[in-house]
């Protein structure tokens, strides 16, 4: 029994040293903590409760027989954050590199089946060099048992993946079918093929940075929702971002206490300029509304000129959609569209209520943006919001014009309350533009055209762009004083809160991807 224990004892050891203390220090010198580091962080303290330790491969090739250390390679296990139990996985760049390999997929997936069947978030640190080759095709299998669990796992428990360091070819796609991806600015990197591959084929020559690291996600592609500027920052982001989220499917978002107070909010009558087509920050607009310091703005560098993020208004959780009109005058385009529609669908599968800001001139028109499918795109975001279940609240602060007007959240397509300022103009165009369509005869042969166009766009505007046609129709519920806005939503949710919707039978709708 001793000799049990010894041997027990020194295993154990062996594992938390990990790839040894020459390994460690060269991890502490690129700025990177160990996978073991980052858990003591990230979980509160005392709770990690690690599985799996003791694991090791399979493999004798190519001298890896030698070669084997407890934990191959990632640590495995379940703790609490903020007293709410999750599933986390940390791979060790100081074993292997990190690399996964068919025993190392197998700790993974096996927290991963357990979050599933307790309904858990499950959260990833990863930190790969990639597949493990010593291993051939026993290590793509092990990463296709994962994305297996990703996609199981989907609209069932929250998933969340941190890119502490390298995450390359075929690992990518399990962070990518993952709802929130985080990435260290300085220390990591993701993309399908790595720089020497595209040298080879596209005799383009690009760093690790260039091509895929977090700037790049977090601006050009969108594959990264927010960006830290270290791993202590990363972890202290994942716990926020938690602190919006259900357990699972079944639940409802932490609430959090709530004594109600004043709700009104005159700044809200200031903020919408004279002149229509002066830029306003609609930030302002959410910061004002949502509960002080509620607001965690998600993938702000990306398509900017759509905002979403999680807010709380009276203590209740929320998703926030809004146009911008300080970027591309608040249009819906390609980019906007996906990023929007992705997190309309996330906060609907966790049963988070969706509350849309609208100030939208239409779609983006160009060659590029037809040759990229806007059509597609922007028929994304009227999808999710269709099928959306949840609590759905629009307010409309000035443009809703053409097809956005329906995409954005309009009654016709089920939101719940839809309210109006007195500053919204809800017309198929802008009163100028269609007073050009509709009077362009009058106006040409007018003793002075450009007093016509005037006149005709006053017209337009008093017949058509104003919230009051749209109220006597019904199509809004109610044009406010910006001033009780927050009061509005507040009691939105509250009647709301009970919401129950059944959609058709059906295996699965076919979004338009």
């Amino acid at each position: 029994m001793d000799d049990i224990h010894q041997k027990l004892e020194h295993l154990r050891k062996q594992a938390l040293e990990g790839g040894g203390s020459q390994r460690i220090e060269k991890q502490h010198q690129q700025g990177k903590l160990t996978a073991r580091e980052r858990l003591h962080l990230l979980l509160d303290p005392g709770t990690f409760e690690e599985i799996d330790m003791l694991i090791v491969h399979r493999t004798d090739d190519f001298g890896m027989g030698d070669k084997k250390i407890p934990g191959d390679g990632v640590v495995t296990g379940f703790g609490l954050i903020e007293g709410r139990p999750v599933a986390v996985f940390s791979q060790d760049f100081t074993v292997f590199g990190g690399s996964l390999g068919e025993m190392h997929a197998q700790k993974i997936c096996k927290i991963m089946d357990t979050a599933l069947k307790n309904g858990m978030p499950i959260i990833g640190l990863n930190d790969s060099g990639g597949a493990r080759i010593q291993e051939g095709v026993r290590a793509l299998a092990g990463y296709a048992d994962i994305f297996y669990r990703n996609v199981q796992a989907s609209g069932v428990v929250p998933q969340i993946s941190a890119i502490m360091g390298p995450c390359a070819g075929g690992a990518v796609y399990s962070p990518a079918m993952t709802d929130f991806i985080l990435m260290t600015e300085s220390t990591s990197y993701m993309f399908v093929t790595g720089p020497n591959v595209v040298k080879a084929v596209t005799n383009e020559e690009v760093t690790h940075a260039e091509l895929g690291g977090a700037e790049v996600h977090a601006t050009k592609s969108g594959v990264a929702h927010l960006t830290a500027k270290d791993d202590l920052h990363c972890i202290s982001l994942i716990r926020k971002l938690l602190s919006y989220l259900p357990q699972n499917h079944r639940l409802k978002p932490p609430h959090q206490p709530y004594k109600p107070t004043d709700e009104l909010r005159p700044r809200l009558r200031n903020i919408i300029p004279s002149s229509p087509t002066q830029p306003y920050d609609m930030k302002e607009i959410i910061t004002e509304c949502v509960d002080e310091g509620s607001f965690f703005e998600l993938q702000e560098n990306f398509a900017p000129n759509i905002v979403i993020g999680f807010a709380r208004i009276g203590g209740f959780v929320v998703g926030i959609v809004a146009n911008q009109p300080l970027a591309l005058a608040g249009v819906l385009d390609v980019q906007a569209s996906r990023k929007a529609a992705r997190f309309v669908r996330f906060c609907d599968a966790f049963n988070i209520p969706l509350i849309v800001f609208v100030d939208v001139p239409g779609f983006l028109p160009g060659t590029d943006q037809e040759w990229n499918a806007i059509i597609l795109n922007g028929a994304k975001l009227l999808y999710a919001f269709s099928e959306a279940t949840v609590p759905r609240i629009t307010i409309i602060t000035r443009k809703a014009y053409g097809g956005a007007y329906d995409v954005m959240n309009s009654k016709h397509i089920g939101a719940d309350f839809n309210y109006a300022w007195p500053t919204a103009e809800i017309a198929v165009m802008g009163a100028r533009g269609a007073s050009e369509i509709i009077f362009r005869k009058e106006i040409q042969h007018a003793k002075d055209p450009q007093a016509m166009l005037l006149e005709k766009e006053r017209q337009y505007a008093e017949t058509f762009a104003n919230p009051l046609i749209a109220a006597q129709q019904g199509f809004v519920d109610e044009v406010i004083d910006p001033a009780f806005t927050r009061h509005k939503i507040i009691r939105a949710l509250d009647l709301t809160k009970d919401k129950n919707v059944s959609l058709p039978e059906r295996k699965h709708g076919n979004i338009p991807l």
